[in-house]
């Protein structure tokens, strides 16, 4: 609690500054993927569609924090780039599965080094074990927060 007893103490709120973590962490990906004419979620979509080829346009809305609508935009805009392929016809049902075109995968690997650079940045001064142990308390985070109750 602040210290007149309403709301939250953001000096010490451990979700505040969470959030101002991902806030400053997207801003800096922001600043690296501009040049290469991207953003986070241009960036996200290319690097899903390289781990898991195929996915629809939900699967990469989830998976990009973004709404089925933004990413619907996105894919079109992609697709007419030349960045990612769709089939014509949905092949079963309705979903029309994403591929990275080998322009897509060019962007994608120079959009990785500047992104890559950005998480180096994030953890300078970090010991090996400081971010493991970063990494396991953010996994356990995300557990509690989705509903986890085994206290793993």
């Amino acid at each position: 609690m602040s210290q007149d007893g309403a709301g939250v103490d953001l000096e010490t709120s451990l979700g505040y500054l969470l959030k101002e973590a991902s806030s400053a962490l997207r801003a800096a990906m922001e600043e690296v993927l501009r040049p290469l004419g991207m953003s986070v979620t241009h960036y996200s979509c290319l690097e899903l569609l390289a781990q898991r080829p195929g996915l629809s346009n939900s699967e990469l809305a989830r998976g990009a924090f973004v709404t089925r609508q933004s990413m619907n935009v996105l894919l079109q805009a992609l697709e007419r780039e030349g960045y990612v392929t769709r089939p014509a016809e949905a092949p079963v049902g309705k979903v029309l599965p994403a591929r990275l075109t080998p322009r897509g995968r060019r962007s994608l690997a120079k959009a990785t080094v500047a992104v890559r650079s950005v998480e180096v940045r994030m953890l300078v001064g970090m010991t090996e074990t400081e971010q493991s142990g970063a990494f396991r308390i953010l996994q356990r985070m995300i557990h509690s927060l989705r509903g986890g109750n085994d206290g793993a």
